[in-house]
């Protein structure tokens, strides 16, 4: 991403500190750090101003000297370590301007905040958490697009699976699991999201089983959860087949979360209550007498983190607006037979909302 996308974000920023009456904000958290300034490093803090861009500070160890001159060519920067303390220390120095200094308490550890507070000779420190979080909630262009090409990469990746016999009878989900996170690097990701998930036959009751040596048999039903990572940014994705000709109950047990799965998707829009997103699916599969075991919420927001806010669930607060990306995952588990979820990223847009995973949700028999 080009550095002028990074200093809207820490513009929009400024807004939300001056609303809070804070001089400057301390962050530490390096996924917040990367929103803000585009550092792909492992050791940072940032100290923004309220009002200033010339006074908003970036400091890293000497370790990435070059590299942060290559991703921040348009802040200053300051190589000293431990950082965060340094830019305490900076902000101590010139407390006229920054008297009232918010920090990252959620990802401040007591130890670490009571050295803080030793460093911050007259600048009052406040706990000031979730600042840049609610701004990552609603995604930009750019991250939308980094978005798309994670769940492109993951799409390809499972259709190459089924293409050329990956996914077949007499392979573990171990192996299965492999191929597919290698097929997602071919593919252009980065990495993987998470571990992914590939539960074959009873298995794929347990809704994040991790796989084992366990062998593929014809006749199982076989769940895969799986993502790709694209310039930092997070695809996540299942997809449940089934190995030969399925049984009566398989196809019953598809066709009732295929129905709640596109339920919850209608049901995404602006200004829904996420719960009601949630009650939307969850309503089918209760009908069907099979709520017990639908086990978790319907979804989450997903972004620079696999797992961020918005949570789609029924004890979820808050509304959706155009540009927040989540997931939609319902499923129900039998134990001791098999399971099915059918998960999509998808961005919140007016009107019907863009789906970002493309393969197909019709029962795919192999």
């Amino acid at each position: 991403m080009v550095p002028h996308l990074h200093a809207i974000r820490r513009t929009a920023l400024r807004d939300l500190l001056r609303e809070s009456e804070l001089d400057a904000l301390l962050v530490t958290d390096l996924l917040n750090i990367r929103y803000l300034t585009g550092f792909t490093g492992s050791n940072a803090a940032l100290l923004v101003h309220a009002e200033s861009e010339t006074e908003t500070v970036f400091c890293t160890d000497g370790r990435y000297t070059a590299q942060a001159e290559a991703e921040l060519p348009d802040l200053e920067r300051e190589i000293q370590r431990p950082s965060a303390d340094a830019l305490v220390g900076r902000a101590a120095a010139r407390r006229d301007r920054f008297a009232r200094t918010g920090f990252e308490s959620q990802h401040v550890s007591v130890e670490q905040h009571a050295t803080f507070a030793g460093l911050a000779d007259g600048v009052e420190l406040v706990r000031a958490p979730g600042f840049v979080e609610r701004l990552r909630l609603v995604k930009d262009d750019e991250e939308v697009d980094a978005l798309r090409a994670a769940c492109a990469a993951a799409d390809n990746a499972l259709a190459d699976l089924i293409q050329y016999g990956g996914l077949r009878a007499g392979r573990t989900e171990r192996e299965v699991a492999r191929e597919l996170e290698g097929r997602m690097l071919d593919h252009g990701s980065a990495g993987v999201s998470f571990e992914s998930i590939v539960a074959a036959g009873a298995n794929s009751a347990i809704p994040h089983h991790r796989p084992t040596g366990a062998v593929l048999t014809t006749g199982d039903l076989v769940k895969l959860d799986f993502g790709a990572t694209v310039d930092g940014y997070h695809s996540d994705m299942t997809r449940t087949v089934v190995l030969g000709e399925p049984a009566h109950w398989q196809r019953e047990l598809y066709d009732l979360v295929h129905r709640a799965q596109a339920a919850g998707c209608a049901a995404v829009g602006v200004g829904v209550e996420v719960a009601e997103v949630d009650r939307a699916a969850r309503a089918l599969i209760e009908a069907a007498g099979h709520g017990k075991y639908f086990t978790h919420g319907l979804g989450h927001g997903v972004g620079l983190q696999v797992h961020e806010a918005p949570s789609l669930a029924a004890t979820g607060v808050g509304t959706l607006t155009a540009g927040m990306a989540v997931t939609v995952e319902p499923g129900v588990y039998l134990a001791g037979r098999g399971g099915v979820r059918i998960e999509d990223t998808l961005v919140v847009r007016d009107g019907t909302p863009e789906i970002l995973t493309l393969s197909t949700k019709e029962l795919v028999v192999v």
